[in-house]
């Protein structure tokens, strides 16, 4: 699957949205992909993941027995990925503020673990769900994502593998440019902007 087949994917289930949107991380940004759309279609969520792990390294793919994803967004996409591999799928939350692993999920000792994304800005949420991975015992071999729109900036200290990477400005709340400020902004995603 190209980039082109990944954002027609995108498009098929109008989850390329243009606008003024307000990210996870705060900052702005004239389009976001809204992978809860894409993903409300099984099939197509299967052939997203099925294509991420055909880019997988087989040393990868052959370690990995469990993979882990921040809820809410990373959810299905982990689901997705769990089934491809062949692993377990768990997902992390914050109840208290700070990820962990609930609802009786356990990693054992060193079990190696895929850390799953739907999207990948800054990093911030993938580096706090790889320590809390670390701090339930098990080990991250690599982490990925339906797309990384962080202009391959994101350091996630692991190997990362990104489905699409989608290179979209993005702005600090005090430096719009006018095109953008002259939109009303609204904040399409699950957690409440930083």
């Amino acid at each position: 699957m190209t980039d082109d087949d990944v954002l027609a994917e995108f498009r098929a289930a109008d989850a390329l949205l243009e606008g003024h949107f307000i990210l996870s991380s705060g900052l702005r940004s004239s389009r976001y992909l809204q992978c809860a759309r894409v993903l409300m279609d099984p099939a197509r969520g299967a052939r997203l993941a099925q294509a991420l792990v055909e880019r997988l390294p087989a040393a990868v793919k052959q370690a990995v027995s469990a993979v882990v994803s921040p809820a809410m967004g990373g959810v299905i996409a982990g689901h997705e990925m769990a089934r491809a591999l062949g692993a377990e799928a768990m997902f992390l939350e914050r109840p208290e503020g700070t990820f962990e692993l609930r609802r009786g999920f356990r990693l054992a000792a060193g079990q190696k673990v895929l850390m799953m994304e739907d999207v990948v800005t800054t990093g911030l949420s993938s580096r706090e769900a790889i320590a809390a991975i670390a701090r339930a015992g098990g080990e991250t071999v690599a982490a990925a994502a339906l797309v990384d729109r962080s202009g391959g900036q994101a350091d996630l200290g692991v190997p990362f593998f990104p489905l699409v990477r989608l290179d979209v400005p993005t702005f600090q709340p005090d430096a719009l440019p006018p095109e953008l400020a002259s939109i009303p902004a609204v904040k399409p995603g699950s957690r409440a902007a930083a």
